[in-house]
């Protein structure tokens, strides 16, 4: 039996206001060592995962930008993967393409007060979400969702309506709501690579874990679901059943249950 875990990174895997992971490194050291697959499930960029797999020395499969896209390295673990080659990756696309998706921003924007990453300088970012401005610059480089904000929240309802008629939906993330393909959510993409972990593995028991609202549905269809606080100590609300709640928030908080499931895995295995 292998554990697969799933994490979310904003306010998950990273604190919400540094980005930091450094309360998270004994877990992450145990990962490495065990050879656990940890698989970043993000609403961040390919580009931004890459630079953060390379910073924390990992090599395995990813999903971007709200379930958009799930990327497998080539080769990984001498898998069968039946999967159609995208930069260098095999891969499962589930999202819309960037430009329709600025199409819609485009045509709505006269009407409704909505401000995408595109509309947006680097430095404007870079203030809005914390991020060093050679960071914030990776998070523009889009290629299925655009992240906004709405000047005026009560637009809100008007906007889920003209999205829909376009095929897209909005859902919310910790600093931002985000335009994505109505076919997209975290839950479908971890279902599809646990499927194809499954196959390759036979046995696996999955942990997904997340703080916002954007991974429930992530949260919804792992073995072990588990919720980090927010930044003010409050859990986003939902009813999933026998749900593990992280007693701080961030990278002390993914820690801690991180290191207890792996406890409780190594015990159960011998």
């Amino acid at each position: 039996m292998m554990l697969v875990i799933f994490t979310d990174l904003d306010g998950s895997l990273l604190n919400h206001h540094d980005y930091s992971y450094k309360d998270a490194l004994p877990s992450l050291n145990r990962i490495k060592k065990l050879k656990i697959p940890l698989i970043f499930t993000s609403s961040k960029t390919r580009i931004e995962i890459e630079l953060l797999q390379k910073e924390i020395g990992i090599k395995e499969p990813f999903i971007v930008e709200n379930g958009a896209a799930v990327f497998f390295p080539e080769n990984y673990r001498n898998f069968r993967l039946d999967l159609p080659k995208y930069n260098g990756y095999r891969t499962i696309i589930l999202g819309r393409e960037y430009s329709y998706i600025r199409q819609f921003i485009n045509k709505v924007k006269k009407e409704i007060p909505i401000r995408g990453f595109g509309d947006m300088t680097v430095e404007e970012i870079a203030e809005l979400t914390d991020l060093p401005v050679e960071k914030a610059k990776y998070s523009k480089i889009r290629e299925f969702t655009e992240p906004f904000i709405l000047e005026d929240i009560s637009k809100l309802p008007l906007l889920e309506k003209k999205a829909e008629e376009y095929g897209l939906k909005i859902t919310k993330g910790g600093r931002f709501f985000h335009l994505i393909g109505k076919d997209q959510d975290k839950g479908k993409a971890v279902k599809l690579t646990a499927e194809i972990f499954r196959k390759n593995m036979g046995s696996i028991k999955t942990v997904g874990i997340g703080d916002s609202k954007n991974d429930l549905p992530m949260l919804q269809v792992v073995d072990i679901p588990v919720l980090i606080p927010k930044i003010n100590k409050e859990y986003e609300k939902t009813n999933i059943k026998s749900i593990i709640r992280a007693s701080y928030p961030g990278s002390k908080g993914w820690n801690e249950v991180v290191w207890r499931l792996i406890d409780e895995f190594e015990k159960a295995e011998h």
